[in-house]
């Protein structure tokens, strides 16, 4: 078995996600991390028996690294996937890809001269009832996807954003709600109804006065396919409820998924309150099996760490990917439609207009 030399940039809560994986994973041999605070880094790398650093180049070239994660903030991720590229690196990186589109951008083309590849960390994406519905599409039971609703209501406390300096500003996370909470649900949309031609949206920050950022988003978008969706997401209801995506098709069934429910999941703060489940499905012939799959999936999710169980599952799919040369799940042009999403609607506020698509 080939197994490639793994590293972690950016020894933050998620950063113990990937080292975990990186440690159990087969075709992995995690030997490094970066942090620009050495000692943190060293505190990091003192608990799994690595290396620590605090200059990417050096880190890669003598390490002999060949996969590193970023799991820095989202305005850093451009500055060291470049850096990790230009050493000839593998790149994962944690949601969203990028806090613009300008910085998706120069990690792909940096990715690209270097000939590496770009993975988007979006676990939820190997959830059995995420798997189902896209199966679903791509085998016609919906016809066309001509509706596409995300819902997404939650809370964050003041506490939240005190924990990390960074959290709740436009200069160290790019943006909020949009940008932290919803990439996974977004990307869930994406994949299930394909490419945008229009957006329209706005954001608001409804009882947060102590953030600069949005706490609630919505929009309305026009997809290439001759469908339509909606989006409304929000860090503003107390308790939390739920994340959802449904499609609806043009032969009248529908299907959906909730992937959060409860108090919504913080990585390394909370744990997964809720197992994912379909909460909707009307392929004919198939509504009696709803709930079989719904017991099926909350035994099998109950029966991991699901804590770390999905993204070792992902992790493992970028390295088997690089091994078997095959393209990812996940890859840095699915991160980047995600971005391209979120930025529409923030110049879509700005302008009060609606975005066409490709953004400039």
């Amino acid at each position: 078995m080939m197994i490639l030399k793994t590293a972690v940039i950016g020894c933050g809560k998620v950063g113990h996600f990937h080292a975990a994986a990186y440690e159990k994973l087969e075709n992995s041999l995690f030997c490094a991390v970066f942090d620009r605070d050495l000692s943190r880094a060293m505190a990091f790398a003192k608990q799994y028996g690595v290396n620590a650093y605090d200059n990417i180049s050096e880190m890669i070239k003598t390490e002999g690294v060949n996969v590193v994660s970023i799991c820095t903030p989202h305005p850093v991720h451009a500055e060291v996937a470049i850096a990790a590229a230009n050493a000839g690196c593998h790149i994962l990186v944690e949601k969203p890809l990028a806090s613009n589109l300008e910085d998706c951008d120069a990690m792909l083309r940096a990715a690209a001269r270097s000939n590496v590849r770009v993975g988007t960390v979006c676990q939820r994406r190997f959830y059995s009832p995420c798997l189902r519905i896209k199966q679903a599409i791509d085998d016609g039971k919906l016809g066309r996807p001509v509706l596409g609703v995300v819902t997404m209501l939650g809370w964050r406390d003041k506490a939240y954003y005190d924990s990390d300096p960074w959290r709740g500003t436009w200069e160290g996370e790019g943006g909020g709600v949009l940008v932290n909470q919803a990439p996974h649900q977004l990307d869930l949309l994406l994949w299930y109804m394909g490419d945008i031609e229009e957006v329209y949206g706005f954001w608001r920050n409804l009882n947060h006065p102590y953030i600069e950022v949005e706490d609630t988003a919505v929009a309305v978008i026009k997809f290439k396919n001759g469908g339509i969706g909606q989006v409304l997401v929000s860090n503003a209801q107390n308790p939390a409820l739920y994340g959802k995506v449904h499609v609806h098709g043009e032969n009248g069934a529908s299907v959906g998924v909730q992937t959060d429910g409860g108090a919504m999941f913080i990585a390394g703060v909370s744990s997964i309150t809720e197992p994912p489940y379909n909460d909707l499905w009307t392929v004919q012939g198939e509504e009696s099996q709803l709930s079989g799959w719904q017991q099926e999936d909350r035994d099998f999710f109950n029966a991991q760490d699901s804590m770390h169980y999905y993204h070792q599952i992902q992790i493992n799919d970028f390295l088997t990917s690089i091994i078997e040369n095959r393209p990812s799940l996940i890859d840095g042009f699915a991160g980047r439609k995600t971005v391209e999403l979120i930025e529409a609607i923030y110049r879509s506020t700005k302008s009060g207009l609606p975005v066409t698509f490709p953004l400039e």
